[in-house]
């Protein structure tokens, strides 16, 4: 079993004021329509559990959801929104802004692009923001089954190249539809929370020394 089968709604957030505390969490990212909720469905073997809608930008607030044992995955507020009054894009902007920064239980970022057209210039900003964290980002090129086999080692070695100067960041394929890559972003996650584990161990066995996330 992985460590997302047992997932399931545990709250939403619309004010930072009111974020649970957790040991440990790893949050989704993305463009608005780069596929992000069916990314999180798949992962989870769901159908619903992240809200799939064919207007760009519905998920408005943070959710999150436990796996057990400490650990929850965050699905967050897409980036590129559709149309909202402006009021409610800059709350959007600033809720997402604050958690990526502050968020102390934030382990690592899983960045959805759409294979097709990735590093567009929110997702450069995205990228640039959360690196002053010194936090790791997986990033999944979702959709990749609208490409050739061709077209897709293409589209992966140009990302590649593209982030060489970002050691934090890794990169693969994935589709939603196909089920691909399912398995490698199972494994990254499994290795972030891991690290944590070993940090919980490590100060367990020297009660003097504080416990910390890793960087």
């Amino acid at each position: 079993m992985t460590i997302f089968q047992n997932a399931r709604f545990f709250t939403t957030v619309n004010h930072l004021k009111d974020l649970p505390p957790t040991r440990a969490e790893i949050a989704f990212v993305g463009r608005s329509n780069a596929g992000k909720s069916s990314a999180i469905n798949t992962l989870c073997n769901r159908t619903r559990l992240a809200f799939v809608s064919k207007t760009p930008g519905r998920t408005q607030h943070i959710n999150f959801f436990d796996l057990g044992q400490e650990r929850y995955l965050v699905d967050l507020p897409g980036y590129g929104y559709a149309e909202v009054p402006e009021a409610v894009r800059a709350h959007w902007v600033e809720l997402l802004g604050q958690y990526l920064q502050s968020r102390t239980s934030l382990i690592g970022l899983l960045l959805i692009m759409d294979s097709r057209r990735p590093l567009r210039d929110l997702d450069w900003k995205m990228i640039e923001f959360f690196s002053e964290t010194n936090r790791p980002v997986h990033i999944l090129l979702s959709k990749a089954d609208k490409l050739s086999r061709q077209e897709q080692q293409k589209v992966l070695a140009s990302v590649k190249k593209e982030l060489h100067d970002y050691p934090q960041i890794s990169i693969q394929l994935f589709s939603s539809s196909k089920k691909t890559g399912t398995a490698e972003v199972e494994q990254q996650v499994q290795d972030w929370f891991a690290a944590v584990a070993e940090d919980d161990a490590a100060s367990e066995e020297n009660p003097g020394a504080a416990g910390t996330l890793p960087e």
